[in-house]
């Protein structure tokens, strides 16, 4: 335990507090400058849930990944277990979702605690494989059934982000994981393909498609309305992000100052989905460019660790968790500027949410589990070089010894 305290990469513990540092005052401006009272206690609760969060973090740092990865079917089915919880009188709504569920008054979203579980199956399933190249039929197909499933259950849910994340998740380590280059730029071209058919279908039969949705799924239309076609969308479906525009280009270059934004308020969730607008409005250009900077270092110091790593499972993990966050970090962001279709996913570390916090710190204690295991390699083979290196110069010792001589 001493030698995991010494080898703790610190670093990564320091961005950590970092991002607590940001996320607790701006969390207090949205929520000050809110009208909506029902989140009057999300800063302490926030709080909590980042001292749990770094609670868990230790915590699984001191589990060896390797036991996630030889229980990863065990791991799996439970994650499937915990995402059809949703469909049993544990379901609640909130925030006009349904993904969610109660237990012991605590509020749990299946969906975000999947991701950590797609990562470790997915992981776990490519590291047996000792192939050069990954084959379609024997490979990459059941890599792909091992999403199939929870991608279904969650668009059940309404929840096409995490679904759509589940899909990233995929992709990154299919790369990773060594496909062949043919079949990579045939997945590239149909998928160019089907987004490019898919826009210009909808654009030509926008009105059957809304009919045939109906009212159940009314909201992922005037979504796609707002990101492909905004001239024809309802000022229902441009509110949020017209109003978050005009907040982030209000900040300009250093921003209103903290708690002085005047049209972030007027944002919907700006404590959640939408807390990049206060970030933007406040602390302007500059404030954004740091929140970026640090996610940066972040990933960046996760593939250093992912490099270090001799097993197999080790850099598919990273590589997983560092696509679950670039997804979010771009569609986030992005669907704030017109890049991206309007989704309830959060931006880590910083919006408000217990499950999607607490899920990315145990993503975090896996890295650093992994960290932990390269540098008790690292030490092992030091100690084993420093035995071998003695054992020959003791024989060079022997070797070249002058015998002593009387006079």
């Amino acid at each position: 335990m001493l030698g995991k305290i010494k080898n703790i990469d610190w670093t990564l513990v320091i961005i950590l507090l970092i991002f607590m540092g940001i996320c607790i005052p701006v969390l207090n401006s949205a929520i000050t400058n809110s009208t909506n009272a029902d989140i009057s206690a999300s800063v302490k609760n926030m709080v909590v849930y980042y001292i749990l969060g770094f609670i868990g973090f230790f915590a699984v740092a001191a589990i060896p990944y390797q036991l996630l990865i030889k229980y990863s079917v065990y791991v799996y089915f439970f994650g499937i277990g915990v995402l059809l919880l949703v469909w049993t009188p544990l379901r609640m709504s909130l925030n006009n979702a349904d993904g969610w569920v109660k237990i012991a008054g605590l509020s749990l979203q299946p969906a975000e605690v999947f991701k950590l579980v797609l990562i470790i199956g997915i992981s776990a399933y490519l590291a047996r494989k000792q192939k050069d190249k990954l084959l379609f039929w024997k490979d990459v197909v059941p890599t792909g059934a091992i999403v199939l499933i929870p991608f279904g259950l969650v668009m059940l849910q309404n929840d096409l982000g995490n679904a759509l994340c589940y899909l990233v998740i995929l992709v990154g380590l299919l790369w990773i994981g060594n496909i062949k280059y043919t079949h990579a730029l045939i997945f590239f071209v149909l998928s160019i393909g089907m987004l490019i058919g898919g826009i210009q279908a909808y654009k030509e039969y926008r009105e059957p498609i809304s009919d045939f949705v109906g009212k159940a799924r009314a909201h992922w239309l005037d979504r796609i309305d707002a990101w492909i076609v905004p001239e024809l969308a309802s000022d229902r479906a441009m509110y949020q992000i017209e109003k978050a525009q005009l907040a982030i280009g209000n900040g300009g270059m250093l921003g209103t100052g903290y708690m002085q934004g005047e049209l972030s308020p007027r944002v919907p969730y700006t404590y959640a989905d939408s807390v990049i607008t206060v970030v933007a409005e406040e602390y302007g250009f500059v404030g954004m460019a740091v929140v970026l900077l640090m996610y940066f270092i972040l990933i960046h110091r996760m593939i250093l660790i992912a490099l270090e790593c001799r097993e197999r499972a080790g850099p598919y993990i990273i590589v997983g968790i560092v696509a679950m966050l670039m997804y979010q970090i771009f569609e986030n962001i992005g669907m704030f500027m017109g890049l991206m279709p309007l989704t309830g996913i959060t931006l880590p570390f910083i919006s408000y949410g217990g499950t999607s916090l607490l899920i990315n710190m145990a993503c975090m204690g896996v890295v650093m589990s992994i960290h932990l295991s390269n540098k008790a390699h690292q030490e092992t083979d030091n100690m084993l070089r420093t035995d071998h290196l003695e054992e020959e110069d003791k024989k060079q010792k022997r070797k070249f010894k002058i015998p002593y001589l009387k006079f």
